[in-house]
């Protein structure tokens, strides 16, 4: 049996970067953009390199030299192995049992690269989907315990996040998240809530062709926050509380003050992380946007922007010609609806 997952690009909406320090956060996931994996039974087991993203045949030095350059080093091939590994080690842990059987793993995805959209934790989100259906033990493995695999997989890479991408890629939809230490230490995992994709208002991603690499930013900010800096914390934790008054705006649908919560959340990750560290060109995305009077912040660590006219068409407009003449570009946000089951929905731990 051939089995296949797509897992989609995320918006961080609010709240980011505090879902790394024990803070809340709401995301959703962008039906524009999407990771399919695909699994198939085979004599051995095989992970299949992309013939884009994993390229290794170059037309000249300088053809590998300029896709280094651009596109990095890492395809998905070492995402597939990573998922791979701490899948059968959780099942190990656990007493899980997996049958025997071989598969050949492949992937494609559409997801533009270093935006800040989630496109490495979207490979490993839909493979992990298809190990489970592989292996028939979805019902096994809890999905407040999903997004734990996918990051862990990720840090077996080296690569620095949060869980935020991940529960809000498992869970699909509009996911508010509590990461207080309380509930991580407690569960082991924060406390998800899924919310009415139709809260949200029409929204726009803004994004660049060439951004800067949405990795690096975490860095000193954490060392400072390990330090007890006050500054950072204290800033840290009015991001996390604009998540929490992000959700009763929502609620009341007050998108007057919404464009007033996304904007801080901006300001106070600029004010943290300084100008160098987020990049020009991604600070440029958001003054283009703010240029029109649109709120704007980012969709994670950089890279895109989400975006908020709160006056309507007319404002779309200006800001349509305003990220045209900047070089940017311009979409209107698809939300994708939730992924869970009624019997998941039902077993989700809640406040």
């Amino acid at each position: 049996m051939v089995v296949e997952h797509k897992s989609y690009a995320r918006v961080g909406f609010l709240g980011n970067p505090s879902d790394v320090y024990f803070g809340r956060a709401m995301s959703f996931s962008l039906a524009n953009f999407w990771a399919s994996v695909q699994l198939r039974p085979s004599d051995q087991l095989l992970i299949q390199p992309h013939p884009t993203h994993d390229l290794v045949s170059f037309q000249s030095i300088h053809h590998l030299v300029h896709r280094l350059d651009t596109e990095g080093y890492y395809g998905g091939v070492r995402l597939l192995m990573a998922i791979c590994k701490v899948f059968y080690k959780h099942c190990q842990e656990k007493n899980i049992e997996l049958n025997k059987g071989n598969f050949t793993l492949s992937y494609d995805t559409n997801i533009p690269r270093q935006t800040g959209l989630s496109g490495s934790s979207a490979i490993v989100c839909a493979a992990l989907n298809c190990l489970l259906d592989f292996y028939n033990v979805r019902h096994l493995i809890k999905v407040e315990i999903r997004p734990n695999l996918i990051l862990n997989a990720e840090k077996e890479l080296g690569i620095v996040a949060g869980l935020q991408d991940r529960v809000v890629q498992v869970y699909g939809g509009f996911v508010y998240m509590d990461f207080s230490r309380e509930n991580m230490d407690k569960l082991g995992h924060g406390i998800y809530m899924p919310m009415d994709v139709n809260l949200l208002p029409p929204l726009f991603l803004i994004y660049a062709e060439n951004p800067s690499d949405s990795g690096k930013v975490h860095s000193t900010v954490r060392q400072r926050w390990l330090d007890g800096d006050e500054f950072i914390i204290s800033s840290m934790n009015e991001v996390a509380g604009l998540a929490e008054k992000g959700k009763t705006v929502l609620l009341e649908k007050n998108y007057k003050e919404l464009v007033n919560i996304m904007n801080r959340n901006f300001d106070l990750r600029r004010q943290m992380f300084g100008d160098k560290a987020l990049g020009a060109l991604n600070i440029k995305m958001v003054e283009v946007a703010r240029s029109v009077g649109a709120a704007a912040k980012f969709t994670g660590s950089g890279g895109a922007v989400v975006a908020f006219c709160p006056e309507g068409p007319s404002q779309v407009s200006l800001l349509e010609s305003a990220c045209k003449e900047a070089g940017f570009t311009l979409q209107k946000i698809s939300v994708v609806p939730s992924f869970l089951s009624e019997e998941e929905s039902k077993s989700l731990i809640t406040y």
